[in-house]
């Protein structure tokens, strides 16, 4: 076995480590992240791109993370709230098929596009004929499924497990309306089904540290956010932690203190 001390890799990521952990630190950078999000938000920056074709609604930075935990959890099945155009729905679907992919080199086997394994679910109160139509013409389609309505119902959560209910390893990404009473009854419905070690992901917690004029048209504002839900949830619920390893990183991020890992 390689010594640590002298293990590249290891000491590579050692670190990156260490630098991480002085970001929360620098206040002047942290200021100078706000400032540049703030401008973003007016300027629509993260509504700039694509991905496999669809329009995916994110900060880039917040779309490399995510790909880096899906690559290290390894869900079989992804849970999504909020579908817009479907770029995420796609985003998922195509880790998912590297996923198995990488997974069929290993065994030495082929793969059935037309039966995948690994699958994502969106859901949301509506999926616009247009988009729909896109994401039935995609490539990746095999992998989607959706269900239509609200996700904060007692009905939806029972169809939700139910389709959950057949897969091992479950990752859950919240990302549909951003008031606190939103987003809190979503962690309520879908937390219990994030797999120990897997992830429920809150986007636009962000919300909490821009100035209140910033959604001007919004039900949402600092103090009533996906982040203040956040910060009750894990009050309650010791069994979710957030990883700062992922959050503190990215600073051009939607979901600062959003990546909540659940452990085991």
């Amino acid at each position: 076995m390689e010594d640590p001390m002298t293990d590249p890799i290891r000491a590579f990521r050692d670190e990156q480590r260490a630098s991480i952990a002085t970001y929360g630190e620098q206040t002047a950078w942290q200021g100078l992240t706000r400032e540049w999000v703030t401008e973003a938000f007016a300027q629509r920056y993260m509504y700039n791109f694509d991905w496999l074709g669809r329009p995916l609604i994110q900060f880039p930075a917040d779309i490399v993370a995510f790909q880096e935990v899906v690559w290290a959890v390894k869900p079989d099945l992804i849970i999504e709230t909020g579908i817009a155009h479907g770029g995420s729905l796609v985003l998922s679907a195509s880790l998912l098929a590297m996923l198995d992919y990488a997974d069929a080199v290993e065994a030495g086997t082929t793969l059935d596009p037309a039966n995948p394994r690994r699958k994502v679910l969106g859901i949301d109160i509506d999926i616009r004929d247009h988009n729909r139509d896109e994401l039935d013409r995609h490539p990746l389609r095999a992998r989607i499924d959706m269900l239509q309505g609200s996700s904060v119902t007692d009905e939806m959560a029972a169809q939700v497990r139910e389709h959950a209910a057949g897969f091992q390893r479950v990752l859950v990404s919240l990302d549909s309306n951003h008031t606190h009473e939103h987003v809190a009854r979503e962690l309520e419905l879908y937390s219990p089904l994030v797999s120990p070690g897997s992830y429920c992901l809150v986007f636009d917690t962000i919300v909490e540290d821009m100035d209140a004029e910033v959604f001007p048209d919004r039900p949402w504002a600092p103090g009533n956010s996906p982040r203040s839900a956040v910060r009750e949830f894990l009050a309650a619920n010791p069994d979710f932690e957030v990883d700062e390893q992922v959050s503190d990183k990215l600073l051009i991020s939607a979901a600062p203190g959003g990546w909540l890992r659940r452990k085991g």
